[in-house]
């Protein structure tokens, strides 16, 4: 028999150590599709998220490269984002060392370590990903993917925060000794509005979690010192989010990294720090001028802070690697481009050298980091259909709910409602409406207009309502309540029911399936009333509510006894909706939740016991930089329940991203995920629409240093 060469039992090793990990990875999805004690179901649309498909990938920075040098580094599971690089290995910190200590394994120096956060398994997480290669460092290529060994861990498993059933988002993560330092949301700041973001550390040989964030205040974007002794944040301090979509007004503050003490603002105006050293600073803002720099901040008895990058682009979420003071990496947007990309950024010469467009340029780039010897820029992207992604196109994606009883989906696509008997889903895609069997199978457009929110008629077979229009449009632009009959042998039909198109929206039938209630701007204000389902407003209207405010996103209790609605009424349109309900007489007016004075609660459903109500809010204010991801309209919106009488409020989701229009399922879901078996199109998300403003200032884009023309690039 043939005695295996040194490499192969190295391989062999390897793999017995990753098939034990693997044991416990087993376990947790075993817990995520296994049987369910839940008795009810919610979806809800997360904007672009079923297209994201992020990998963190990397490549060289030393000359120009090419798409064979580019490495994806995670697995194309999920969701996998915001990586770094760490300073020292870490596999030795860790549980269950026994074969890793075989003198055959190659040492973690000689592997690529990245932490990362990733969405798989229905939860956020942080991973260690570690890829050990037969090829030396420094001609690492593409090719070296085929060949790699790769140790797969996640850092917080169930010994932690997550074993009391709190779900989380975890964010910007960094290793100091034997501590992983990141973003958690896991304990709610008891105050609406109040974002729930903290710094935390947790011991990785242990387990055991330490808040360094004081409670009252949220902390983002948290980045380690070289020494491992400060950590940087951007945060408001006790102010509090001010409602900011674009840029957060947040300062930066540093702490004791052991304990969070000395805590002190070092800069005014500014999110994203990185370290060079333990007196250097650099992060983004956007100045008076309009355009996101970087600055430097340095940090002496008095601190001095000067514009790094120059105006005429976007420069934004700095990267920087230990003692470095020859180049930074940054995210930009260029006036003449629609993709953010990945650049470096020369401090002596003050030049820029682009690295990814010239590899991917119709992607977009985010969020880079540098590994601690500057050699690697790591960064995350969408992988598409290539490169060996295996994430399917998903319909219903089961998020782990709080809530035992709940069980969770992100839906693909806006403004779901499910058929009386759960079978099928009608939603819409701007434009058409569309509807789907639950199990993925059969989707076709029903509608080819515009429109917005779906509701099913409680009695005719196959009737859904719709509001065929522009969204956000004022009182008075057309929009008109149609009923659609899905169920048209040749061709589905519709019928106009609203007159006039004073903005008719968000029709909601009676249980009974003889009403309509709706949205009107008839009156110059948006107010409820209720219709004739079947012939509209010439069958029988009266007005439901009267006043010189909002009041929409209407939806009507199972047993037809109340209408919870949106409204603004307490103060007309400063941009702060709450929750009321009200009984169909026009009887029993009474508030149900708001976000705090000036919060939004939108989208309200109810349970089908008629008890609870889901809705979407900004109740938990924003958890990350906007400008760290992709495009959202709003960046804030999380899923939470309320009981009728207001009691019992809920959290169900944790992200940094916008979910909306929540439904609730007449019947339970099994919490597995349902793939879309029309496969759709992969990476089609935009990036912040706001990044495309560019201020007219005269100001020349500043240029790339480019490299000469190589063979073989994609154009």
């Amino acid at each position: 028999m043939e005695t295996p060469s040194p490499r192969e039992m190295n391989r062999i090793t390897l793999l017995c150590f990753f098939l034990s990990l693997v044991i416990t990875l087993f376990s947790a999805a075993a817990d995520h599709d296994g049987p369910t004690t839940s008795t009810t179901s919610i979806i809800f649309t997360t904007l672009g998220r079923s297209d994201y498909a992020f990998d963190v990938f990397s490549l060289p920075t030393l000359g120009p490269s090419t798409i064979a040098d580019e490495l994806r580094i995670t697995d194309g599971q999920s969701v996998n984002f915001n990586g770094h690089f760490p300073s020292s290995p870490i596999i030795s910190l860790l549980a269950n060392q026994t074969l890793l200590e075989s003198s055959s394994v190659k040492r973690p120096d000689e592997s690529l370590q990245t932490i990362y956060v990733t969405e798989r398994n229905g939860s956020s997480n942080i991973y260690l990903d570690i890829i050990y290669y037969d090829t030396p460092t420094n001609s690492r290529r593409r090719s070296a993917l085929e060949t790699a060994v790769r140790v797969e861990v996640p850092l917080l498993g169930t010994n932690t925060e997550q074993s009391d059933g709190r779900i989380s988002m975890k964010d910007r993560p960094s290793l100091v000794g034997e501590d992983l330092v990141y973003v958690s949301t896991h304990e709610d700041s008891g105050v609406p509005r109040k974002s729930w973001a903290a710094v935390y550390s947790t011991h990785l040989p242990t387990g055991s979690t330490r808040r360094l964030t004081p409670y009252g205040v949220a902390d983002y974007s948290p980045a380690v010192s070289p020494s491992g002794v400060w950590t940087a944040v951007a945060s408001y301090g006790e102010r509090g989010w001010g409602g900011e979509v674009e840029e957060l007004s947040t300062d930066i503050y540093v702490f004791r990294t052991r304990d969070g003490s000395e805590r002190t603002k070092v800069v005014e105006h500014g999110g994203w720090p990185c370290w060079v050293d333990d007196s250097t600073l650099f992060f983004h803002r956007r100045g008076s001028d309009g355009w996101w720099s970087i600055y430097r901040a340095i940090l002496t008895e008095s601190v001095v802070i000067e514009r790094v990058t120059p105006p005429g682009l976007h420069a934004f979420t700095p990267a920087t690697s230990p003692g470095n003071k020859n180049f930074i990496a940054v995210a930009t947007r260029r006036p003449n481009s629609d993709y953010r990309h990945i650049e470096l950024f020369d401090l002596l010469s003050n030049e820029f050298r682009e690295l990814t467009r010239r590899i991917s340029p119709q992607t977009h780039h985010f969020n880079p980091f540098i590994s601690p010897d500057s050699t690697r820029i790591g960064y995350h992207r969408c992988r598409g259909d290539s490169n060996g992604g295996k994430s399917p196109h998903l319909l219903l994606e089961n998020l782990k709910s709080p809530l035992p009883e709940i069980s969770l989906f992100r839906f693909d696509g806006s403004f779901p409602s499910f058929s009386p008997g759960g079978d099928r889903i009608a939603y819409v895609e701007f434009p058409g409406v569309y509807v789907v069997n639950r199990d993925g199978s059969g989707r076709r457009e029903v509608f080819s207009g515009i429109a917005f929110s779906t509701a099913w008629d409680h009695k005719r077979k196959g009737v859904v309502y719709t509001s065929a229009g522009p969204t956000f449009a004022t009182e008075s632009t057309k929009v008109d309540i149609v009923s659609i009959n899905v169920d048209d042998v040749d061709q589905p039909s519709y019928k106009k029911l609203t007159t006039g198109g004073e903005n008719n929206a968000f029709p909601s039938p009676s249980p009974d399936g003889k009403w309509i209630a709706f949205r009107s701007g008839r009156s110059g204000y948006k107010n409820l009333y209720i219709m004739d389902a079947v012939d509209g407003e010439r069958g029988g209207i009266h007005r439901l509510t009267e006043g010189p405010w909002t009041d929409t996103m209407c939806n009507w209790s199972p047993d037809g006894d109340w209408i919870v609605f949106a409204s603004d009424r307490e103060n007309p349109g400063g941009g702060g909706f709450e929750l009321y309900v009200i009984h169909p007489n026009g009887t029993g007016l009474r508030k149900v939740v708001q976000s705090g004075s000036a919060g939004r609660t939108n989208h309200p459903w109810f349970s089908p016991d008629g008890k609870s109500i889901v809705f979407t809010s900004d109740y938990a204010a924003v958890s990350a930089e906007p400008i760290s991801n992709a495009h959202h309209y709003q960046p804030y919106g999380d899923i939470f329940v309320v009981n009728l009488d207001g009691s019992g409020l809920h959290r169900l989701t944790h992200n940094s991203y916008e979910d909306g229009t929540p439904a609730w399922a007449p019947k339970v879901i099994r919490p597995v995920d349902v793939k879309l078996q029309v496969d759709g199109p992969h990476c089609s998300f935009e990036d912040c629409h706001w990044l495309s403003n560019t201020p007219n200032h005269g100001v020349e884009a500043a240029p790339w240093v480019l490299a000469k023309p190589q063979c073989g690039l994609r154009a």
